[in-house]
């Protein structure tokens, strides 16, 4: 266990951090699986735009790389223009 005043105070703020990164990335599964269930429906577009909300503040917030959002949006945006085609 750390002794330093500092070292505590690291350790109390990785336990905040912690939680709220699981929050967020959680928030962001939701979304992309509430897009996911209304693919095919008249909501999916607006989920969508939803997921990519989110998934854009999950990399302004620290939480995704800026690449790995990228890539999941193309890929939520391929699903949907593959379901508006049909």
């Amino acid at each position: 266990m750390a002794d330093h005043k500092s070292a505590l105070k690291r350790i109390r703020q990785t336990k905040v951090r912690t939680i709220r990164n699981r929050d967020r990335i959680s928030r962001i599964r939701t979304f992309i699986k509430k897009f996911i269930a209304s693919i095919g429906s008249k909501e999916a577009e607006i989920n969508f735009i939803a997921a990519q909300s989110e998934l854009s503040k999950g990399v302004s917030r620290g939480v995704l790389n800026k690449n790995t959002a990228s890539r999941k949006i193309s890929r939520l945006n391929k699903l949907l223009k593959a379901s508006t085609t049909k």
